[in-house]
């Protein structure tokens, strides 16, 4: 084994994603198991789920799926417990999992608040929270967790999801303070406009196929904002994902990284 190998592989780790039947989820836990860690998905979908980590074995990884709703600490916790009993342990813990919301603040609901937050927040928090006794077992582990760009860019519409995804930054801070005494590392992403089933929801045919004009409208904007003209895969994101559970980011914890294309950058 080369030495960027033994830097970047992750074998005889355990990682649990969250948000794995689709999008940066279903990319991030893809990219875990070929760099060799034991990968236990979990989804709402939980079919969907199954159907990755079935694709996962039958390409010679590891992997089991649970459904999960993250707001529910019992299942959080239940999900976490899943990789300690059949794996042994926890390295990697990646908080892909959330909801967008669509709206503008004077209209919001407290229903609308509640169950954003629920997910976006709680949902963060909770597994944050299942996981660092199982890191500090195992002498530490790396916790990533999805902001997003919004918090950097203001948009009309977006205010709701906006302020979750903030609130997701601050946790990565502060819990990044607070637990690396036990070498547990905490850091975030913030994506820029990445093709996902996420970011295609505004694109499609009352069918649920595809509006292709919209579709190019949507991404030559999106291009347009970045610097390199380029606009975000799900892979983009999982390769980070990669780099910041690997030993190459072990002096790196606390952080915001933008993989976004240029489209912001942190202040």
């Amino acid at each position: 084994m080369s030495a960027i190998d033994e830097i970047f592989g992750l074998s005889n780790k355990v990682a649990v994603v969250t948000g794995a039947a689709s999008g940066i989820g279903e990319s991030v836990a893809e990219v875990l198991a070929q760099a060799g860690a034991s990968v236990v998905l979990g989804d709402l979908n939980a079919a969907g789920a199954e159907a990755v980590a079935k694709r996962i074995r039958e390409d010679g990884g590891n992997a089991v799926a649970q459904g999960v709703d993250i707001s529910s600490r019992s299942e959080i916790n239940a999900l976490v417990s899943r990789a300690t009993d059949e794996f042994g342990g926890l390295d990697v813990l990646c908080n892909v999992a959330g909801v967008p919301h669509d709206g503008l603040l004077e209209a919001l609901t407290d229903d609308d608040f509640d169950r954003v937050v629920a997910i976006n927040v709680k949902g963060t928090l909770y597994a944050c929270q299942a996981a660092i006794p199982a890191m500090a077992a195992r002498g530490g582990g790396s916790i990533i967790n999805v902001s997003s760009g919004a918090i950097d860019k203001p948009v009309s519409g977006y205010g709701l999801y906006s302020l979750t995804k903030a609130a997701v930054a601050q946790i990565t801070h502060t819990l990044a303070q607070e637990v690396g005494d036990r070498g547990i590392r905490v850091n975030a992403l913030a994506p820029g406009a990445t093709i996902t089933n996420f970011t295609k929801r505004h694109l499609k045919n009352p069918d649920g196929s595809i509006n292709q004009e919209n579709y190019d409208t949507f991404v030559g904007s999106m291009e347009s904002m970045s610097p390199i003209q380029r606009v975000g895969e799900a892979e983009d994101q999982a390769w980070l994902v990669l780099y910041l559970a690997s030993e190459a980011s072990r002096f790196c914890t606390g952080q915001i990284w933008r993989s976004n294309g240029g489209a912001t950058t942190g202040r």
